[in-house]
């Protein structure tokens, strides 16, 4: 199930459930009049509802689903288990795709009887003072069980389930998009008006249509629901809303036919509660081993880096992990429009931007950044810079704090000529305080998708002659055989090899040292980033005892206690 949610607002539509005439051969149970008085008798009585825990194997499936005419199905997997799942197909004729979600079907008596119980069991789940997260479910059966005893209903273990199923997806969940919010393999999810398919983002087959659509009033109330959700208001008069959903997720909404003629519309841009590692984007291969422990080098000598990139290539993703050779009890600050980044760090302050309300004043990136410097980071990470705040971050810069941030742009000089020109307008001079560009792009590589760091480049400072700002290239991604190459120098390891007077051989031996534990946690898929975090912890307070433990194969042992 989802997150909590509030459910005082939602409506359940009438689209909004799978019935049974939907089905292939088109039937539909139907009581006759007999039935139906009897079970009106049935009604004054009450009945007793005695249902077990759902086991499939002893009750049977809750759903059924025998496969789509004219498609092959290529995958099948759980998004909800044993509520949900996901049918990937391909549509021989038009050399498509299509995401079809599967969910428990109801007959026309089960729906109508799923309307009455949402009608009465809204107002005692809400206002229930022992209702929260962990035991909602538990609360919802009991109230389910105890209604339809009310009623008497006389109802099997896989029937009953198949209600609670739908009023927990209403309640809790996000309704028809719920097993899409639920897939792990979903990054965004678009809905682009009234009965139109939504689409989504899937990492394996790119960008798919869904079998799930919503019709006009559906698809107003679940944006005005979002909203709610998110603590915005939307209206007619303010139909735009950029929000943060309850789990982090980001939603760009549209109300009504106002700016967005075929209807009301959104985009979800998921957000995983288990954030990519370093090790993540070896496995994807967006950075190779070698670009990866140069960038590790760089953040534990507090060098400034700025990821950039276009939508979607993947900048804030990568920021946040290679944050996490952040050196254990430095001090940390976040700032961001909305909530991305996640970091397991003992001493991090997060904190987002929050725009007027009732009588107070917009709370911007600007003035958060300002507050930042009081606070004394060693480390600040900004979630994206396209204004004042980039003054104000290059001050930082300028003033020995290590910055970290994002840009909108696909090349260095396009991510220079950005930040000495309109509306950011730094100082060149400031700009040669930047130390490190790594500039990312989502690309085509053997008819695949993929995002890969194409460029990481030094900042070397003012020419002289030219007065124009010099960079090196380090590290170039190329694209013809999917291989990054290095440039044999470095200006930023110079510097740390001098700053840390360290011969050649001892620099060359602490950057073979982070390559190793890098392959390692790689080959061994350690990719969790409590865990990874942890272990780049345990290799700073004692890199050779880590470095051993490597060589004889025995990191999952924990490092002695310091005598």
């Amino acid at each position: 199930m989802t997150e909590d949610t509030d459910p005082g607002s939602i409506p359940l539509g009438m689209d909004d459930v799978p019935t049974a005439d939907a089905t292939a051969d088109g039937s539909a149970s139907r009581e006759s009049l007999g039935q139906r008085l009897r079970r009106a008798l049935d009604l004054l009585k009450g009945s007793t509802i005695d249902v077990d825990r759902y086991r499939p194997g002893e009750h049977g499936p809750l759903l059924s689903f025998t496969g789509l005419d004219g498609y092959d199905e290529i995958d099948r997997y759980w998004v909800n288990a044993p509520f949900a799942f996901v049918s990937i197909n391909h549509d021989r004729e038009r050399n498509r795709k299509r995401y079809h979600v599967v969910e428990p079907e109801l007959d026309d008596d089960e729906y109508e009887l799923l309307e009455t119980l949402f009608d009465d069991i809204r107002d005692p789940l809400v206002y229930r003072g022992d209702v929260n997260t962990e035991n909602v479910e538990a609360v919802l059966v009991e109230e389910l069980r105890n209604h339809l005893e009310r009623y008497g209903v006389e109802i099997d273990t896989v029937g009953f389930y198949r209600l609670f199923y739908y009023l927990y997806r209403s309640f809790r969940g996000y309704g028809k998009i719920d097993p899409i919010i639920h897939d792990p393999h979903i990054e965004d999810i678009s809905c682009d008006g009234y009965e139109l398919p939504i689409f989504v983002y899937h990492d394996d087959y790119t960008d798919i249509e869904t079998n799930v659509s919503f019709g006009k009033g559906a698809l107003d109330n679940f944006v005005i629901r979002l909203a709610q959700q998110s603590g915005r208001h939307i209206s007619v008069g303010e139909p735009m809303v950029e929000s943060t959903l309850p789990d982090g997720s980001r939603a760009e909404l549209a109300l009504g036919e106002e700016v967005t003629p075929r209807g009301s519309a959104f985009t979800i841009r998921k957000y995983s509660e288990e954030p990519f590692t370093p090790i993540d984007l070896l496995e994807y291969g967006t950075f190779s081993v070698d670009q990866m422990a140069f960038l590790w080098f760089a953040i534990e000598h507090n060098k400034s880096l700025i990821f950039a990139g276009g939508t979607a290539s993947g900048k804030t993703t990568s920021m946040n992990a290679i944050s996490m050779f952040i050196p254990p009890r430095s001090k940390v600050l976040s700032i961001e429009d909305t909530r991305e980044l996640t970091l397991y760090h003992d001493n991090w302050l997060s904190s987002v931007t929050r725009e007027r309300i009732h009588e107070g004043n917009d709370i911007t990136m600007y003035d958060l950044l300002r507050s930042a410097l009081r606070h004394r980071p060693e480390y600040i990470i900004v979630g994206e810079v396209r204004g004042d705040e980039a003054i104000t971050l290059f001050q930082a810069m300028n003033t020995g704090h290590t910055t970290y941030s994002t840009m909108h742009a696909d090349s260095v000089q396009t991510v220079i000529n950005r930040l000495e020109n309109d509306p950011i307008n730094v100082p060149r001079s400031m700009v040669q305080s930047l130390d490190v560009l790594c500039v990312q792009t989502l690309t085509r590589f053997d008819d695949e998708r993929v995002r890969r760091n194409k460029t990481i480049a030094e900042i070397e400072g003012i020419d002289q002659r030219t007065g124009e700002l010099d960079y090196s290239t380090s590290y170039r991604w190329d694209a013809s055989d999917d291989t990054f190459t290095e440039s044999g120098s470095s200006i930023v390891l110079e510097e740390i090899r001098e700053d840390r007077a360290w011969s050649q051989a001892q620099l060359l031996s602490e950057l073979r040292n982070r390559r190793t534990f890098l392959e390692y946690l790689w080959e061994n898929d350690i990719s969790g980033y409590r865990r990874f975090t942890a272990l780049v912890n345990d290799y700073y307070a004692d890199p050779d005892a880590v470095i051993e433990r490597i060589e004889n194969d025995e990191m999952d042992r924990p490092t002695a206690p310091a005598e």
